[in-house]
């Protein structure tokens, strides 16, 4: 691949000036790009930007610019207002020219919280974390509301969902062949995912956030939650993380987040027992507040958004299974008592 050349464009909001002479800061920490927050030398020129360079350069519009514009730009405040951003063009691994996102440029939330440490800390302390968590889940159903009027969706037909139950049957087959802890659940495990062919009425499928969970979001004493990184999993291709999926694809992700907040209290010494009834509670916390936003409840036994989303659920809870076992073996615990728990 031959040196990207790139070129910058603004979005339409004039309200964030990139400084000529600017102080960067790069971020650390765990992430699959590279951070940059940059302010003015002199008197800051309106708040601070902060510019995501993506590290690995796929062909074509990476979502994270597509989906926070847009929802920037319908006047959604859950997202942070976008600054603008780089492309380029580059010669890909098969000869032919291609165009791609280099990087994008929004504000930067200064002051704010990171959901995932504000979360662990309350599940550590064994706090409460229910009005948090109800909050949140207006905040993200506010999200998925906005970008289905924002975005194209499409209808959920029956060979749409098959093809999503084909795709969670093969998920299954890989966890057991990868993880002997999962010996046994095979059959309850293709039940499970089985089950999303009967669903008649799923609701459309739509832009999402495409891999949500708390460290994708943040908490800012003006805006309250605020959800960042739209670009999906890294390691899907491009064209797959721009493809329209079910809303509760990211509600399943957080579910799963709460789980692994409560079991760093567990890690942390705490009790197990405790641990779970925190988790219990953020989770019914979260759902119930995404669905006094979305109209959809799927806490209803046997109904299909409860079909749906235990399948979403279970399917990311084999992926974590799979991770935990080859990567971090004291925490397998975790995703499998989920896996467990949503088969009994």
């Amino acid at each position: 691949m031959t040196r990207p050349s790139g070129r910058g464009g603004a979005t339409a909001d004039g309200g964030l000036v990139v400084p000529l002479e600017a102080r960067a800061r790069v971020l650390t920490g765990e992430q699959s790009n590279t951070s940059i927050v940059l302010t003015g030398t002199e008197e800051p020129i309106g708040p601070p930007v902060i510019a995501k360079v993506f590290r690995v350069l796929n062909p074509g519009d990476n979502p994270d610019v597509v989906v926070q514009t847009a929802l920037a730009e319908a006047g959604c405040r859950r997202v942070p207002r976008p600054a603008g951003w780089v492309d380029g063009h580059w010669t890909g691994a098969e000869g032919a020219r291609v165009q791609g996102h280099l990087a994008h440029l929004t504000e930067f939330l200064a002051g704010s919280e990171d959901a995932w440490k504000v979360a662990s800390a309350a599940a550590v302390a064994g706090r409460d974390f229910s009005v948090e968590a109800a909050e949140l889940g207006r905040a993200t159903a506010e999200v998925h509301a906005t970008l289905a009027r924002t975005l194209p969706t499409v209808p959920a037909t029956a060979e749409r969902l098959a093809v999503l139950a084909d795709g969670l049957h093969a998920r299954v087959d890989w966890a057991a062949a990868a993880a002997t802890e999962l010996a046994g659940l095979l059959e309850p495990a293709h039940a499970r995912v089985e089950a999303v062919r009967s669903v008649q009425a799923a609701p459309d499928l739509q832009r999402v956030h495409g891999d949500y969970h708390l460290g994708q979001v943040l908490h800012s004493a003006e805006r309250g939650w605020v959800l960042l990184d739209f670009e999906g999993e890294p390691l899907r291709p491009l064209a797959e993380r721009s493809e329209p999926d079910l809303a509760l694809r990211d509600v399943a992700g957080m579910l799963r987040s709460f789980d692994y907040a409560a079991g760093s209290a567990t890690a942390a010494g705490g009790a197990g027992e405790a641990a779970a009834a925190w988790a219990t509670a953020a989770r019914d916390a979260f759902l119930q507040g995404w669905s006094e936003v979305s109209g959809v409840d799927p806490r209803r036994t046997g109904s299909e958004a409860a079909t749906l989303l235990a399948a979403l659920e279970l399917d990311k809870a084999l992926y974590e299974v799979v991770y935990e076992v080859r990567n971090r073996p004291t925490w397998v615990s975790i995703p499998l008592t989920a896996v467990r728990r949503l088969l009994a």
